[in-house]
């Protein structure tokens, strides 16, 4: 985690290919200490600096409501496409995959 921005909310920076972290993505997560984590947003650093104070506000509150759903309130969300599960990549072995 790079930054904790409270309230459930992190902001994680992610490297470019040959350019490291600094000059990367960003990334807002939300988190729970659960083991559940909401990717919510997304930015180039060349195209926003950072995230505005009325923004971060937003994702608080976003987060106080999404982080207190049920595993099963999250399942029905995904079911009727209102979010997307985003899954580990399968391990490779030999060009065979493996769940």
């Amino acid at each position: 985690m790079d930054a904790d921005l409270g309230g459930g909310v992190i902001k994680q920076r992610i490297a470019r290919l040959g350019e490291g972290k600094s000059g990367g993505s960003r990334c807002i997560v939300l988190c729970l200490h659960r083991g559940r984590a909401v990717f919510v947003h997304g930015f180039e650093k060349k195209d926003l600096g950072n995230i505005k104070a009325n923004e971060l506000e937003a994702f608080r509150e976003l987060a106080n409501v999404m982080l207190r759903f049920s595993d099963q309130e999250m399942a029905q969300r995904v079911a009727d496409g209102a979010l997307i599960e985003i899954l580990p990549p399968a391990e490779e072995t030999n060009g065979r995959k493996i769940s």
